[in-house]
């Protein structure tokens, strides 16, 4: 099962749509995940429309149309894989040890918000992932997103993709 992770898109707020690379990676993908900051029911529909399954929670920046339509926690489980899905996780500093004890019975932690992309994993083996902005770097050097596969319950091939200039 192959995922393609993304949050804060912020469309139209800092780009006009998604790049192209994330558009392709939407097609190819079994499941996509969108950890929050959508800001427009629109790309939430075209996500909708355009995946084959589409797992996602709203962020700090999404209104009350999407909060209507998304929960704050998305849970799922995928081949086995128990998911959670969140917008915020709080500073970094003691995020492992945090998020370990708020999800106990999950193993991968997909969250957004710092536009910064991490991937890590406590003690107790949950899986933390962001994949950075698409969209909007901040003060990153790239635009990035993320893709994994999923196999009898296992996440592997996990890869932070970086989206060229010419695609942005």
């Amino acid at each position: 099962m192959r995922l393609l992770i993304i949050s804060d898109t912020h469309v139209p707020k800092r780009a006009r749509d998604l790049p192209e690379p994330v558009w392709r990676e939407v097609d190819a993908a079994d499941v996509v995940v969108h950890a929050g900051d959508w800001v427009e029911v629109a790309l939430l529909d075209r996500l909708a429309a355009r995946s084959k399954r589409l797992i996602g929670a709203y962020g700090n920046n999404d209104g009350p149309a999407l909060r209507a339509r998304l929960p704050e926690i998305a849970r799922a489980d995928l081949d086995g894989l128990r998911l959670a899905v969140v917008h915020e996780t709080g500073p970094t500093a003691g995020r492992d040890a945090r998020c370990a004890r708020a999800f106990p019975d999950t193993d991968l932690l997909v969250f957004g918000h710092s536009h910064i992309p991490w991937d890590s994993v406590t003690t107790t083996g949950l899986r933390l992932l962001n994949p950075g902005s698409p969209t909007d770097k901040r003060r990153q050097p790239d635009h990035t997103y993320l893709t994994a596969t999923v196999r009898s319950g296992r996440l592997s091939e996990v890869e932070l993709h970086t989206i060229p200039p010419a695609h942005r």
